[in-house]
């Protein structure tokens, strides 16, 4: 009960987070390092995984491949969770106290056992 729960809580979430690089895309690029090329795509691609992966834990029949699919989004967006906190970057017009930046960096690897949890049979 509370798997499924956190679950499809965490399918809102990342629906959610996902529907927003298309409404706003703006702070996602602004976050992508510098170092990679075509940065709207990118954002673009990382929402429509973010889309795919929320959704595709509320199926039974596509959960485990959704949860090994988030696993890689969660490892693939770090580098830009990264540069946010190397280099103080603010999401959109919203500054970010320093602290949260960087507590942000061990959360990734919250996100990633809550889906790893996901692929393992109920």
């Amino acid at each position: 009960m509370v798997k499924t729960i956190v679950r499809a809580l965490c399918a809102a979430a990342l629906t959610y987070v996902g529907t927003r690089h298309f409404t706003d895309p703006a702070p996602f690029v602004a976050i992508v390092p510098s170092v990679l090329p075509a940065k709207l795509a990118l954002v673009y691609i990382s929402g429509a995984a973010e889309i795919a992966g929320g959704l595709g834990l509320l199926l039974p029949a596509t959960r485990r491949l959704a949860a090994w699919g988030l696993i890689a989004l969660f490892v693939a967006v770090f580098p830009a969770n990264i540069n946010m906190a190397v280099n103080h970057l603010p999401f959109g017009d919203q500054p970010v106290a320093d602290w949260v930046l960087w507590a942000r960096l061990p959360l990734q690897a919250v996100f990633i056992a809550l889906a790893y949890w996901f692929t393992r049979p109920e």
